[in-house]
């Protein structure tokens, strides 16, 4: 018995005609088919299939032979996929992650540390806030993202550069006209602060104006970068933030650089140390290269270009 026998009968029994069995699905002529189907019968021993005027029907052996046929060929289907996936394997997955705005000055230069490897893997990249980008680690979501250093995750962190904050305000305030501004001069001002998702920034924040003996309540406390700078520009306000900000700021909001000792801000590698990912081995062999790569051709805008835009 062979599979072609099992084919035959299941295309007989589903057209009810040994004719268009034979020429529109299985592409023989009726007197072979018919020979088929009489092997079939001789093997199995009983009849499968009665003829009459009205056609070919299955006898009720042919309806108890059929369910076993068909299981037969969906195995062998299933036998046949199996051994093609095993002889080429599905490409490897390698999940990279960014703080939202960091994809910009980040993701060209880790695409081609990758380059050589595309062929074989599947690379996907999102965005995200620092904590989200954490979880997504430990769950083995992402496989590795530039992103803040979370200390309540268990991960491994490497430091790629460190930011200087800067002051966000409108493009017409006042303050627009220093080169530099004391955190001295942010009192009185509305300020918008940052939120708990953000709480690594928050912190880095709240020491340096505690170092600079500087008490300033908060009028609004918000994490997406999207909306602080909204905020700025309608409230009239405030804020403090990393310079890679200034990358995406629309015209009606300027940054100015801080006088004095700057605070900076750490931008880390993150991943687990328990993803045991080729990719992600190769990835941190040449960290090192990403760090010169980014430092070699970024050029951030000046604020003074920005402001003469916005004038």
């Amino acid at each position: 018995m062979e599979l072609r026998h099992l084919r035959y009968l299941i295309a007989v029994a589903e057209t009810g005609s040994l004719t268009v069995a034979a020429e529109r699905r299985l592409h023989t002529s009726q007197p072979s088919l018919s020979r088929q189907i009489r092997d079939l019968e001789d093997q199995v021993g009983v009849e499968l299939l009665s003829r009459s005027a009205r056609g070919v029907e299955l006898t009720a052996a042919g309806k108890a032979f059929i369910d076993h046929a068909r299981l037969a060929l969906t195995q062998v289907d299933a036998a046949v996929e199996a051994a093609r996936r095993a002889a080429q394997p599905a490409k490897q997955r390698f999940a990279l992650g960014f703080l939202t705005g960091q994809e910009m000055t980040w993701l060209p230069d880790a695409m081609h540390i990758l380059r050589d490897e595309l062929p074989n893997v599947d690379v996907t990249v999102s965005s995200d806030y620092s904590p989200e980008l954490a979880e997504g680690l430990v769950r083995g979501k992402l496989d590795l993202a530039l992103m803040r250093a979370e200390p309540d995750f268990d991960l491994t962190y490497q430091v790629v550069s460190q930011e200087p904050l800067v002051v966000l305000m409108p493009s017409d305030h006042p303050l627009t006209s220093r080169d530099a501004i004391r955190p001295q001069e942010l009192v009185g001002e509305p300020f918008i602060a940052m939120a708990s998702k953000a709480k690594v920034l928050r912190r880095v924040i709240d020491d340096y104006l505690a170092r600079s003996g500087v008490q300033i309540t908060p009028t609004q406390c918000v994490d997406n970068p999207a909306m602080v700078m909204s905020l700025v520009a309608s409230t009239r306000g405030v804020t403090l933030i990393p310079a890679y900000v200034e990358n995406l700021m629309p015209l009606s909001v300027v940054g100015r650089p801080l006088a004095g000792e700057v605070p900076t801000i750490d931008l880390a590698i993150g991943y687990s140390k328990a993803n045991r990912s080729p990719v992600l081995k190769l990835f941190l062999s040449r960290v090192d290269e990403l760090i010169a790569r980014v430092a070699e051709r970024r050029v951030r805008p000046r604020s003074d270009d920005r402001q003469t835009r916005a004038e």
